[in-house]
């Protein structure tokens, strides 16, 4: 019989996270995942799942996951998949430092911190499988997305180097990178757009209300938006392949756009980008 394999997964109270959770349950592995809020552990609980709190700002819950992960498990964890962020909206001039740094706390230092603590653990069992959901805009910039750009842009240099490091260990590393896909994450955007930018205080006013209407949901509806399914087919590909890749882009829009950003003209790609938004 064929041990079960296990993984922590993190921002599963909805969306990617949730979706890829109950996913791998139905195909065999033991899950825990983790999510922010108190409420959201029930339904997660309902699934079978082993549902933890986490907050990637809060080193002490990292820690707390990591430890009690362990303790289940006899020290064995075969997979992580660090999924949890938002993306601040908002023109690189509008933020201040701080809504900034927030934003590296949520989508980065704490990606790293729990990456850190579960490493010790795939080293000692000779193997592993971590798996970081970037973004596009981690190759690509687009306007006012300049601190979740930023974000994602260092954590592919982080994941890229740390899988290089990591080579021989047998311990495995791979990218996500998702275009438009259906979740909470643009009303969570909007949220956050709201509490951190002075929308009519800014020079950048009126393209502020157009960029509050896509967050809406009242502008034009992305056509390639696809669903949650979508990133967990290349994810248990990164999971169960012998050899998996570096990079697994999700969207005709990012496969069209990685294209792009190898043919073009870097003057011309970024006025291309810039039309597009």
């Amino acid at each position: 019989m064929t041990e079960q394999r296990i993984i922590l997964l993190t921002g599963c109270s909805s969306g990617i996270g949730a979706h890829c959770a109950r996913a791998l349950k139905a195909d065999g592995w033991r899950v825990f995942a983790t999510v922010r809020r108190q409420e959201d552990l029930a339904p997660l609980e309902a699934d079978g799942i082993e549902a933890l709190l986490l907050d990637y700002t809060r080193p002490e819950t990292i820690s707390a996951t990591v430890a009690t992960v362990r303790e289940r498990t006899g020290d064995r964890i075969d997979a992580l998949f660090n999924n949890g962020a938002y993306g601040q909206t908002g023109a690189v001039e509008d933020l201040t430092t701080d809504v900034l740094r927030e934003q590296f706390e949520t989508n980065f230092f704490g990606w790293h911190e729990l990456t850190r603590q579960i490493i010790p653990l795939m080293r000692r069992q000779g193997h592993g499988r971590i798996v970081n959901c970037s973004s596009i805009l981690g190759l690509i910039p687009y306007r006012f997305r300049g601190a979740y750009t930023a974000s994602k842009f260092a954590l592919e240099g982080l994941t890229i180097t740390l899988r290089m490091e990591l080579q021989d260990s047998g311990i495995h590393v791979s990218l996500i990178e998702p275009g438009p896909i259906a979740t909470r994450f643009t009303a969570n955007a909007l949220a956050k757009v709201h509490e951190h930018i002075d929308l009519e205080g800014s020079v950048h006013a009126a393209e502020y209300r157009r960029q509050l209407r896509r967050l809406d949901g009242s502008g034009p509806i992305n056509k390639h938006k696809l669903g949650p399914e979508a990133v967990y087919d290349v994810l248990k590909s990164a999971l169960n392949v012998k050899s998996p890749r570096p990079h697994y882009l999700v969207t005709t829009p990012a496969k069209q756009g990685v294209l792009l950003k190898r043919l073009l003209p870097a003057n011309l790609f970024y006025r291309l980008m810039r039309r597009l938004d």
